[in-house]
């Protein structure tokens, strides 16, 4: 699903990104251009990365030895650091500037890259995916704040805007594709390694064109905050993948969701009392933000781990290679960017509210019928057909469930709104691919036979099917009303 990173729009007087004078050559419109350039381009790699490890987790665990509880932190590794500094790094931008955390960032991700892209052992693998992650949380936020900051308000800034949206939502789409072609035309190791000159190119790029901006307000920054949430968040993942090998009253399975459930709690005392908190609690307090968030948590659980799963299925069970995998993906990818572009249309006819539910319910649509798969299922009725399903449902949701979270917020605080959103998105895939990924380890019991593995997988669709309808539920019973919402 697109990235939504955590927007602040820049009070009054804060500088825009003008080209000081330094007696650069170019116009101002190239200027503008290198801005949307380097913007874009940072946007692209952090989502692209979200997705693009997934058509290679096969030739991963084989070069590595990682097990399948390894393999999936391949993935939570990015995406729970991720999720728990997004915030901090829109904070950081606005502390100690945008181009600065955005130079920062993607040069951290690079690095993070490159050692992931040569590691030899399956836990250095995983450290450079958790740098990756850190690396993206303090690039994402930036980029659209400095996109708006160098395009003037009117048709050209909404120009940018949409390009960078699309940007966004074609790394999301590309990813699989772009990993297939990788892995099989190279190696495994390229899907990150690609990130090395283009991550390269771009901070040159950035240094030499961006100029500094910063918010004017001075606040402190909430390092605690986010160290707890993503030290509770991984903890937590941790135990919930130690119950398919100890069971839920192993001491070994119970010491970590513990301490993973009392350090998410730190984290909320933490919130309620510090002065500038990462995660400002009384945001909550409004139905529509605290509803939304909750259905964004769910959603993420469940629809985060579609492409886990239907990859390890194309290449595990239907040996698909990681190129026809990628290609496999391709028209639900496309079908996000489809549902993406239709919700804004029904929302004007219906309201979110009901776009949000319908979203959810057709998505929860293609979960069911993905849980139907077999061994030897056909690309059109096993992988094509339920995708788009799945995912045009996800595209649909996804748009009016924003809007409503930041219906009830005031104005100056929409960007963080916005952010908690995507982070609420991020947090419930991670958690959810634990929990999911573990229901289908213990349906396999460690049987790597295709109807073994079908079996697992098709269970863990099932579990994801009950998600999204415990989904809607909570939405019709906790979702404001569009009347309510303008009352």
């Amino acid at each position: 699903m697109t990235l939504m990173t955590h927007v602040q729009r820049a009070p009054v007087g804060t500088p825009d990104l003008a080209l000081p004078a330094t007696g650069r050559t170019g116009g101002a419109g190239q200027r503008m251009w290198a801005v949307m350039l380097a913007a874009c381009a940072g946007q692209f790699l952090v989502v692209l990365d979200i997705s693009v490890v997934n058509t290679a987790l096969p030739s991963i665990r084989a070069d590595l030895g990682l097990s399948a509880a390894g393999l999936q932190w391949v993935v939570n590794a990015y995406s729970i650091v991720l999720a728990g500094f997004m915030l901090l790094g829109g904070r950081a931008g606005d502390l100690y500037g945008r181009k600065r955390m955005f130079l920062v960032g993607l040069g951290a991700f690079t690095v993070a890259s490159l050692a992931g892209g040569l590691a030899q052992e399956g836990w250095q693998l995983l450290a450079a995916r958790a740098g990756q992650g850190l690396g993206a949380a303090v690039l994402a936020p930036s980029t659209l704040t400095l996109l708006t900051s160098a395009v003037p308000e009117g048709p050209a800034r909404a120009r940018a805007i949409a390009t960078w949206t699309a940007v966004g939502a074609g790394g999301g789409a590309a990813g699989g594709l772009v990993g297939g072609v990788l892995t099989e035309a190279l190696s495994w190791r390229w899907t990150l390694l690609v990130n090395v000159p283009i991550g390269a190119a771009v901070v040159v790029l950035g240094a030499w064109w961006l100029a500094e901006s910063r918010a004017g307000e001075r606040r402190r920054l909430d390092l605690p905050g986010a160290v707890l949430v993503t030290a509770g968040l991984a903890t937590l993942a941790y135990g919930i993948v130690q119950t398919e090998r100890d069971g839920w009253t192993d001491p070994a399975t119970l010491l970590p969701l513990g301490a993973g459930l009392a350090l998410l709690g730190a984290f909320v005392a933490v919130e309620a009392r510090t002065a500038a908190p990462l995660m400002p609690l009384k945001l909550f307090r409004m139905r529509a933000v605290a509803a939304a968030n909750a259905a964004m948590f769910t959603c993420g659980a469940a629809m985060f781990c579609m492409w886990y799963f239907m990859t390890l299925y194309a290449q595990n069970v239907l040996h698909y290679s990681p190129l026809a995998a990628g290609l496999a993906l391709m028209p639900s990818s496309l079908a996000v960017v489809l549902g993406a572009k239709v919700a804004p249309r029904l929302m004007r006819v219906s309201g979110a509210r009901r776009v949000a539910v319908l979203g959810v319910l057709v998505s929860a649509a293609g979960f069911g019928w993905q849980s139907t798969m077999d061994a030897h299922g056909s690309y059109v009725t096993g992988i094509m057909l339920p995708g788009i399903v799945m995912m045009a449902g996800a595209g649909l949701a996804g748009t009016p469930l924003a809007s409503l979270a930041t219906s009830g917020a005031a104005p100056g605080d929409a960007g963080l709104v916005s952010g908690l959103v995507n982070t609420s998105r991020v947090m419930g895939g991670a958690l959810g691919l634990s929990v999911l990924a573990t229901v289908a380890a213990a349906r396999t019991g460690g049987s790597m036979a295709p109807e073994a593995l079908t079996a697992g997988y098709a269970l863990a669709f099932r579990t994801g099917t009950a998600i999204l309808f415990g989904c809607v539920l909570m939405m019709l019973l906790w979702l404001p009303k569009d009347r309510e919402r303008r009352a």
